[in-house]
Parts: C-alpha cells; sequence; structure tokens
C-alpha cells in the first residue's frame, strides 16, 4: 500500500477481471445492502462507481457480522479478496460487473441517520429540498457527471487560451461601483467608515487596464455577481470566461472565440464544429426573426406586415398603426392541423409576452377559417396571405402592438408554435448578432448603453454621435448565440480618453461624475492605450446547455434559488447587532421573524 493509498488501495470503481485474487481495502458509502437467506450482498459506492460486496459462506463471521449490520450511506472501510462474479450474476450495464469483493473486514468510519431522499440517479424530489441537502443530492451519479464535465470543460478552455498565448489574471473581488447594468452588491469598510467597495458586476475595468498594462491578451474564468430580478437561467453569481486582446479587429476576436467554442466541444462532446460560424447583423436579426438571440434550428422567419394589414379592414390593425406601432407575423406550414385548444395556448403565450393577444387564420383551399379569416376575403386579403407566403394548411399568427412588446410576442410565439410542430433541428445552431445600437431608450424616455459605456461605435457613425444623435448609432458589440440562448458578449472597446468623455456626456453623466467613477481608467488612457477589445461567455449557461442540464442550478456545485437564497446555508441571512456597530452600520427598521 503506497503511502498516497493509506486508506485505500483502489476506488470501488475501478476494479475489473484483471485484478481478481487481489487482496484489497476500499472505501465509500453503502448504496443499499441485501440479505439473501444469509448471505449478505452491499453495493459500495464511490466517485468512480460502485463495487458489490459479498460475504457468503467462505466469509468469516465476524465479517457477515460486520456487513449485515450496515445501512444505507454509512462510509466504511472495507478489506477482501477481488473475485469473479458467478455465470448469471454478471452485470453487463456496470463497469465493475464482472466482479465482486469477498469481505474479510469491515469498519465504519461514519454512521447516517435516515436520509431526507434516496440517493438514486432518477429522483422525484422538489429542486428546493435538493439544494438544501445539496451534499446528498452530489453524491448521486448524474450531478457528479455534470461537476466533472465542468472540470473538465474548465481544463479544456484553459488549454485553449493558453496555447493561443493568452494569460490568466485574476483581478480584485472588492472594487468601486461601476454603472454596468444592474445593481451592484455593496460591501461596507470597517477601516473606512462610510466607504463602500462592490463586487465585480464583470472585470470589466480591470481587464482594459491589463491591456494598458501591456499584458495583449488576458484570460480569466471570473466570478461575477450582480443584484438583479433573476430568471431560471440567471444567479445572483455566476462564472464567465473574460478574454480580451489588444490591436485586434472584431473578425479576429470572432474566430479566437469560435477556436475555444471547437475545442470545448471537441473535447466534451466528441463532436466537430462548423466553422466559421454564421454572422448576423442585429437590424436583420429583428427583422427575419424578431430577436437578437435568434434560434436558428427553427425554418420560421418572421414577416413585416405594416404595408398591407391597414388595407383588409381589421381595428386592431388600423389602431395600433396609426399610434405608431407594428404589425408583425409568419406562418406555420402545415399548422392548420393544430387543434383549437393548440392554437389558445399559443394565444396565452403571446399574452404572457405582454401582448395583448394573437390574431390568427388558417388558410384552406376555401379560404381563410378563423377569427382573422373573416378580413381576408378581398383582394387586400388575399395580398395580405400572399405578403406572408402562407400556402393551404399553414396557420398564420400575427401579433400588432408598440414595437417592443411586439418583437418580445412574436419571438414568444414563434418559439412556440415551432415546438408545438416539432420543428425545431436536432442541430446545434451557433450564430454571432453583430452592430447591436449602441444606445437604447427606456420607457422613461431617457438614454442608457445598450452594452457598457466602454463599447466603440462604428466608425461611419461616429460623426453623428458626437453632433448628439443616438437612435441608428451602431456599436462595434457582438453577442454569441446558441440555439436561441445568448452565450456571452463582447465588443471593441474605447480607448481614446476624448471619445470616452463623450460616450459618458452623451449619456447625461456630468464630467465630474465621470472622473470621480472612472478616474482610474481615464487617467490610464493618458499613458497610451492599445486599441483593444474582448469577449465573455458565461460559463454556466453554455455548461447546461452542452451536457443536457434541465437547468443552470445543475451545472452549479451550490446554487441559489430564483430569489437568490441559498437553502443550504440559509443565507442571506441578519448578522448580529455587534458586527453591524463594529460598520457603522444600523437598520433602519428591525426586521420581524416573518420578514
Amino acid at each position: 500500500m503506497s503511502p498516497a493509498a493509506t486508506w485505500r488501495t483502489h476506488r470501488c470503481g475501478d476494479l475489473r477481471a484483471s485484478d481478481i485474487g487481489e487482496k484489497v481495502v476500499v472505501c465509500g458509502w453503502v448504496a443499499n445492502r441485501r440479505n439473501h437467506g444469509g448471505v449478505y450482498f452491499v453495493d459500495l459506492r464511490d466517485r468512480a462507481g460502485i463495487l458489490q460486496l459479498i460475504a457468503d459462506d467462505d466469509a468469516t463471521q465476524e465479517a457477515r457480522d460486520q456487513i449485515g449490520s450496515l445501512h444505507p450511506e454509512y462510509v466504511v472501510q472495507v478489506h477482501g479478496v477481488v473475485r469473479p462474479r458467478i455465470e448469471g450474476q454478471k452485470n453487463k450495464d456496470r463497469a465493475t460487473g464482472e466482479v465482486e469483493l469477498l469481505v474479510e473486514k469491515v469498519s465504519v468510519l461514519s454512521k447516517s441517520q435516515r436520509l431526507p431522499f434516496e440517493i438514486q440517479d432518477e429522483l422525484d424530489v422538489p429542486e428546493q429540498l435538493r439544494m438544501k441537502y445539496r451534499y446528498l443530492d452530489l453524491r448521486r451519479r448524474p450531478m457528479q457527471r455534470l461537476m466533472e464535465l465542468r472540470s473538465k470543460a474548465n481544463h479544456a478552455v484553459r488549454c485553449a487560451l493558453v496555447d493561443q498565448g493568452f494569460t490568466e489574471v485574476e483581478t480584485p473581488m472588492m472594487t468601486r461601483s461601476t454603472p454596468e447594468g444592474a445593481r451592484d452588491y455593496l460591501v461596507p469598510s470597517r477601516v473606512r467608515p462610510g466607504t463602500w467597495y462592490a463586487l465585480p458586476q464583470s472585470p470589466q475595468v480591470f481587464k482594459q487596464l491589463c491591456m494598458v498594462g501591456g499584458l495583449d491578451r488576458y484570460f480569466q474564468i471570473a466570478r461575477c455577481m450582480r443584484d438583479e430580478d433573476l430568471r431560471a437561467d440567471r444567479q445572483p453569481e455566476f462564472s464567465q470566461l473574460d478574454m480580451e486582446m489588444s490591436f485586434v479587429t472584431e473578425d479576429e476576436i470572432l474566430a479566437m472565440v469560435e477556436q475555444v467554442m471547437a475545442s470545448l466541444y471537441r473535447d466534451l462532446l466528441d463532436r466537430e464544429l462548423e466553422l466559421p460560424v454564421e454572422r448576423m447583423s442585429y437590424r436583420e436579426a429583428i427583422d427575419r426573426f424578431a430577436s437578437d438571440k435568434p434560434d436558428l434550428r427553427i425554418p420560421i422567419e418572421i414577416v413585416d406586415l405594416g404595408e398591407v394589414a391597414g388595407m383588409i379592414g381589421f381595428g386592431v390593425y388600423r389602431s395600433v398603426l396609426e399610434a405608431g406601432g407594428w404589425v408583425r407575423g409568419f406562418r406555420v406550414p402545415g399548422g392548420g392541423s393544430l387543434s383549437r385548444k393548440q392554437i389558445t395556448s399559443l394565444e396565452q403565450t403571446a399574452r404572457d409576452a405582454g401582448a395583448g393577444g394573437a390574431a390568427w387564420c388558417k388558410v384552406t383551399a376555401d379560404g381563410a377559417t378563423g377569427p382573422l379569416g373573416r378580413f381576408l376575403g378581398e383582394q387586400a386579403g388575399a395580398d395580405f396571405i400572399a405578403t406572408l407566403g402562407a400556402e393551404t394548411d399553414d396557420l398564420i399568427l400575427t401579433i400588432a402592438d408598440q414595437p417592443r412588446r411586439t418583437l418580445v410576442a412574436v419571438d414568444a410565439i414563434r418559439r412556440a408554435a415551432g415546438e408545438m410542430m416539432g420543428m425545431v433541428g436536432e442541430k446545434d445552431r451557433l450564430v454571432w448578432i453583430t452592430e447591436f445600437p449602441l444606445f437604447e431608450q427606456g420607457d422613461d424616455g431617457e438614454w442608457a448603453p445598450a452594452h457598457h459605456p466602454f463599447t466603440a461605435p462604428v466608425s461611419e457613425d461616429l460623426e453623428a454621435l458626437l453632433g448628439g444623435q443616438k437612435e441608428g448609432i451602431r456599436s462595434r458589440a457582438y453577442d454569441l448565440v446558441l440555439n436561441g440562448v445568448e452565450l456571452g458578449s463582447g465588443s471593441i472597446r474605447i480607448h481614446d480618453r476624448e471619445l470616452q468623455e463623450a460616450i459618458f456626456a452623451s449619456i447625461g453623466m456630468e464630467p465630474e461624475e465621470a472622473q470621480r467613477r472612472f478616474q482610474h481608467l481615464l487617467e490610464a488612457f493618458r499613458y497610451g492605450a492599445p486599441p483593444h477589445g474582448g469577449f465573455a461567455i458565461g460559463l454556466d449557461r453554455l455548461y447546461a446547455l452542452m451536457f443536457g442540464a434541465d437547468s443552470i442550478r445543475d451545472v452549479i456545485a451550490f446554487p441559489k434559488t430564483a430569489s437568490a437564497a441559498c437553502p443550504l446555508t440559509e443565507a442571506p441571512a441578519p448578522v448580529d447587532a455587534a458586527q453591524l456597530a463594529e460598520l457603522g452600520l444600523a437598520l433602519l427598521k428591525q426586521p420581524t421573524p416573518t420578514e
């Protein structure tokens, strides 16, 4: 036994027929115990797999007594001899299925009380319970597989980037608050009362400073924190692959990211990605798919019905168009076969997305039927159907609303209809979305950076930007989308101090405020900043998609719920009044036990 194997000579899942006759020591958890007329069988589990233990007439009475007293999830050390299973009892579905361990001695290292749920591959318990007892959930093979895949993926990423000349740099976890699109998590300073650190939403400023520092090619698997409203595919803290490069163009950055993705697919999934990845401008994506993250596996494209919708006499269309709204729609090939219940479900999907509903009709050999059908009998109706390219047995779905709501609802029902009709292709579809708007207008009419305030504008739009124009200004930003899910985003950055100050001013940030918040970046730009750009991929989201996980929470060892709570540790939690006083803080209102 080697010094490195004091507790065990082999892992449970590593024993094979070649080990028959060897005396070994294994450790693990008791998965189950069976008593067949005084012959005891135990399945012993560790991370490598499951090994069958046996105590029959060839075992000592002491060994039989020891194995007979075991209970599920006891942690044990077992001495024994590897022997072949008899014919007819070999387990072809298990890597160790040709052998078993004749038990000589069992030592109980730790006992377990009754579990809140069984440790088994297929588990039907509430996710909240799994998260509360995450250390038990992690014992299940599907969860261990996901953790192992994540580890291998991180290793593959590091190898791919180091091979391309990147340097891994760790950036601070505590910095100052900067506007990056979400609320910061704040950390009070004890030694400087009244001042605060912010946990990083991303390493944005620091990776740009790495470029000013001449590091040329930086990367980091970075932990990021954002205090924002959560959804199924978001966590308050998450991991992203963060990259930055100097003296590069968009083409070079996109090609580099594609190589990283290709390495991941090759090393983890044993599949080759088709390169180069398709590219599409933001404007084209909106026009064709009503989304800046289109799912290209669905062969349905959106049609602008603005010109023909006002001609068919449908009051809803007319009123929406007069109010400056949009009418968008699409045909569902063969969708005439859908039942009324299924179409009602699509209408509800539109309402859930914020629209008033969806106007629809079926195209038959005798004309259009359904709520929209009665307006499509004249030539204008024929033109309407022709504009959509609809044919007999197709379903037409349309949304009429204000632009933003129209896009969201059309995208939602397009995806739902594609799934309902079984039109979603099996092959992964990656696409780059480029030339995003530099600014977006909020509901309050105020303009804000669509990406972040360090994104460079397209050079052809620079004159208009400096002249005060915001609408229609394109940015040098790009997103990578996989099967309708945004994996990550990046941009060519601003490296000129004057242009950066102009961008701050264009979003209403006074020079004093810009200097206060970004003095370290603006000062660095005085000393020779190279042209640079970068990209960041959300690893939790990417890995969930690649590994077929039901949720990003399944690829995170200790995730939080949709309300940003940790069922395991019960965080966030109150702290002692003495801790608050030491930080110079006091609660305005003492929470009640139910709050």
